[in-house]
């Protein structure tokens, strides 16, 4: 089940709705977690399984940490075997088949090659469960002593799937007393169907110019038509993950929580290190707070600082996808960020915003063509083109189709993620106030409309994160 399909829409989220306003405040979580179990159910019921022996396992070794915490050696032991469970299950679903691929075309063995289908959401859920038990084992928190809380943290179904990527310190004290009021109703409602138009009405639609580009052979794409295919697909995922965390948000205040911030225009960012705080936020914060400052952070000399980079960078890749051109993604933009902390950083602070800006969208740009291709030579390939490597024309027929066909919905993604949002953003807040409120209301039902109406009208689309 996805929030953009009629079926959540209509019945599944009213229905569970009701039923946490109707219960008593005890049971409110149990709703929560009872609705998440059928809402993961729907899209992977051989999986629910899996999450749910997951969820036993750290919930009972989250108190075991606590009990042992004056045994040193048991409670790290504890700790440890709590990550290595964790960490073997997302390698083994996750990253099984690429293991054994790349083993058989490294030893010349022909080892057989299970096809597991992907759990939903694990590598989420899967680092979530990692900084809680972190967490307990550090003393930043206490371990939840109520399975049924612990279990709704976990399988909260508003960010179950693709984030954010909640940390148990955020909502520890939520878990037993939030705040519900109507405002904040309103506001989860607004934030919802905002998501919902980014996703339905602009991601999905933007979609259709990268997967027409994408499918030609390679000779037959112009350089215009390359940089409007990847400029397509860098206005997709931004509005397709981020519509994902504006609807996460959304119903997570109709339900009184109030979660971290996702994305906060990272294509108006002035250099890649920006971008990647800007960026799917949760995740970068995670990695931060897990993995680079245990590593030792900047604390060190350049080198040691260069091989932290590499490896949360690496890591990072892999974490996205079991390949390489996702693994060379990851490394990518590690390199970079070093180089901005070197040098570069320095060089982009003598020279005008716009020139920066440019800079920034560029590496961003052709660091999505490893993103989404099938291989690191095809995105060489593609990137090729881009940059006038080969025979290819400048401009074609094509061009002129895709830019006439699809001019408003282009030039709205443009304007929603940059800049010219920000400004105009802040007149429009001002402006809401002073507006009526059955205007206000008139504006985003109009929007729901419209994305309903796009909804009927096209099959299953699921958010590209799901993949993750």
């Amino acid at each position: 089940m996805v929030f953009s399909s009629l079926i959540f829409l209509f019945i599944f989220l009213p229905a569970v709705l009701i039923l946490h306003y109707i219960v008593p405040s005890v049971g409110k979580n149990f709703i929560i977690l009872i609705s998440s179990v059928i809402f993961y159910a729907w899209g992977e019921p051989q999986y629910i399984y899996l999450i749910l022996i997951s969820i036993l396992i750290n919930y009972f070794g989250g108190l075991l940490i606590r009990k042992n915490h004056k045994d040193e050696e048991k409670h790290k032991f504890i700790f440890i075997t709590l990550i290595i469970i964790n960490l073997s299950i997302l390698l083994f679903f996750k990253y099984y088949g690429f293991l054994i691929e790349n083993i058989n075309n490294l030893l010349g063995v022909s080892l057989h090659i299970r096809n597991l289908p992907l759990p939903l959401g694990i590598s989420f859920f899967t680092f979530q469960l990692i900084s809680y038990v972190a967490d307990v084992y550090t003393q930043r928190v206490k371990p939840q002593k109520n399975i049924i809380d612990f279990g709704a943290y976990i399988l909260m179904f508003p960010q179950l799937v693709a984030g954010p990527i909640i940390q148990y310190s955020d909502v520890e004290k939520q878990l037993k007393n939030r705040k519900k009021s109507l405002d904040k109703f309103g506001e989860g409602v607004k934030r919802f169907i905002i998501g919902l138009g980014k996703k339905v009405i602009i991601a999905n639609n933007v979609s259709i110019i990268w997967t027409e580009v994408k499918n030609l052979p390679l000779e037959n794409i112009s350089i215009v038509s390359a940089w409007l295919g990847i400029g397509a697909f860098t206005l997709q995922i931004y509005f397709d993950f981020s519509g994902y965390s504006d609807m996460a948000i959304g119903l997570g205040k109709m339900f009184g929580f109030d979660f971290i911030e996702n994305f906060n225009f990272p294509y108006t960012s002035k250099s890649v290190t920006e971008f990647w705080r800007r960026w799917n936020i949760s995740l970068g914060s995670w990695f931060r707070e897990y993995m680079y400052i245990p590593l030792g952070g900047n604390r060190s000399g350049l080198v040691i600082q260069f091989r932290n980079l590499m490896i949360v960078w690496f890591a990072t890749g892999l974490w996205h996808g079991a390949s390489w051109n996702f693994i060379f993604w990851g490394l990518y933009f590690g390199m970079i960020i070093f180089a901005e902390k070197i040098f570069l950083g320095n060089i982009l602070k003598r020279i005008p915003d716009v020139f920066n800006h440019m800079y920034t969208m560029v590496i961003v740009i052709v660091g999505w063509v490893f993103f989404d291709t099938d291989s690191i030579s095809s995105a060489i390939g593609y990137i090729g083109v881009m940059f006038g490597f080969g025979n290819n024309l400048f401009i074609n027929n094509m061009d002129k189709y895709i830019v006439y066909t699809n001019f408003l919905i282009l030039a709205v993604a443009i304007i929603a993620c940059t800049q010219l949002s920000i400004k105009s953003n802040k007149k429009i807040n001002v402006n809401f106030k002073k507006m009526d409120l059955k205007l206000i209301i008139v504006i985003q039902t109009l929007i729901l409309i419209v994305s309903i109406a796009f909804l009927v009208s096209e099959s299953y689309n699921p958010f590209l994160y799901f993949r993750f």
